[in-house]
């Protein structure tokens, strides 16, 4: 089957966070703005999601939701499919999000003032997570080694606070795609084993993999970290399901998981939203398909920017993505201070993308651009900020 990802879909007015809450987030506000901003896709769903949802609605009644074990058992098989892991369904708690997730682990195994550690530059929400559980973040900052971030182990272990309780890991990475090595992923979890320190990996852009690079899941590459571990997972980037807040936190120790449950139950946080969890299962078991298709485009979009961003921009460097749809762009070469560069983005071309400075300081000559949309979009794109920065 052939799933047309060329085709634009118009978002506008749909309550859509990426294109009807630009120009409060972003300044972006004219009629003809590009979001590239918030990490969902501008792509239809999987049909076999939309198939399910209408089976639900045709119903008619849409009462509470029980007897998750189909959505945890999908869930397991898909990760056996794609990841040659296969954790016991009843391992798998189902949340609201990898977000709310990260506030829930906090909550479980760290005390008010604890030190969590967070590889920088890094997905904002952690940082905003950690200071809203009243912890205290931690940045190591990450090495850019050839076009590819590589953690400094090293320089953490004469660096991490003695507080430290908890090390929130995004595997791959965001910002910057990069695809962690078994060896680097093992040795975070001997540092973690030798530091006594909990271990949070966020996987959820593990399925959105490049050719030439391949994902390594932490629970099977670092058994020695099992009993401290906790593993986010979820369908809502691989099949862009963000908006049915389903995710999945796989939890092997069993006083942990009974740790984790308690906190969830004290916040209501162990009742599903139906519809979301018919959407997530029904891709997760039908949607191999178009995920097949899927790589490939994105791949090709990734090469796009990566060749003619440079060409648009003189002297701005993406980093070779491995992963994620991110391009994440540095602009510290370009003869321009990052203000007048983000200026011309934003205003000029009326492009939203996200400020590198949100995911720590070591972003801060930097911009994330959303390239998960079609082609004729990124065409449009590279003609603005060609025409801008002429």
């Amino acid at each position: 089957m052939k799933f047309d990802f060329d085709k634009v879909v118009n978002r506008r007015n749909t309550h859509s966070a990426k294109w009807d809450a630009m120009g409060v987030a972003t300044g972006v506000t004219t009629d003809d703005a590009i979001a590239m901003w918030v990490a969902d896709m501008d792509f239809e769903a999987p049909p076999a999601v939309k198939e399910a949802l209408l089976e639900e609605v045709n119903r008619s009644v849409h009462g509470y939701y029980a007897n998750d074990i189909t959505w945890r058992t999908a869930m397991s098989d898909f990760l056996n499919r794609h990841h040659n892991w296969q954790p016991d369904p009843d391992h798998i708690i189902p949340t609201p999000g990898v977000v709310s997730a990260l506030g829930m682990v906090l909550q479980a195994v760290s005390e008010k003032d604890d030190s969590v550690v967070v590889f920088s530059p890094v997905y904002h929400a952690f940082g905003k997570i950690i200071k809203a559980n009243q912890r205290q973040m931690f940045s190591h900052p990450l090495i850019n080694e050839h076009g590819r971030y590589k953690m400094d182990i090293e320089g953490l272990a004469k660096t991490i606070p003695n507080n430290a309780k908890v090390v929130f890991f995004c595997s791959p990475h965001n910002p910057g795609g990069t695809v962690w090595s078994k060896e680097e992923i093992e040795e975070l979890a001997n540092f973690c084993v030798e530091r006594d320190l909990y271990l949070v990996s966020d996987e959820v852009h593990h399925d959105l993999v490049y050719s030439q690079a391949k994902h390594h899941i932490t629970a099977t590459t670092s058994p020695q970290i099992e009993d401290k571990l906790f593993t986010c997972v979820a369908a809502s980037k691989t099949f862009n399901l963000a908006g049915a807040h389903i995710g999945g936190m796989i939890i092997s120790n069993n006083e942990l998981r009974v740790k984790f449950k308690k906190i969830a139950a004290q916040s209501g946080l162990l009742s599903y939203p139906l519809f979301g969890m018919i959407a997530s299962e029904a891709a997760q078991v039908h949607g191999d398909k178009w995920l097949a298709e899927l790589i490939p485009y994105l791949q090709a979009n990734r090469d796009l920017v990566e060749t003619a961003f440079p060409t648009a921009i003189k002297g701005c460097k993406p980093m070779a993505l491995q992963s994620t749809y991110l391009a994440w762009i540095d602009f510290s070469q370009v003869e321009l201070p990052m203000e007048e560069v983000k200026k011309r983005v934003f205003k000029g071309a009326r492009i939203a993308a996200s400020p590198g400075i949100q995911f720590g300081q070591e972003g801060k000559n930097c911009l994330r651009f959303n390239f998960a949309t079609p082609k004729s979009l990124i065409i449009e794109v590279i003609d603005r900020l060609s025409e801008e920065f002429e």
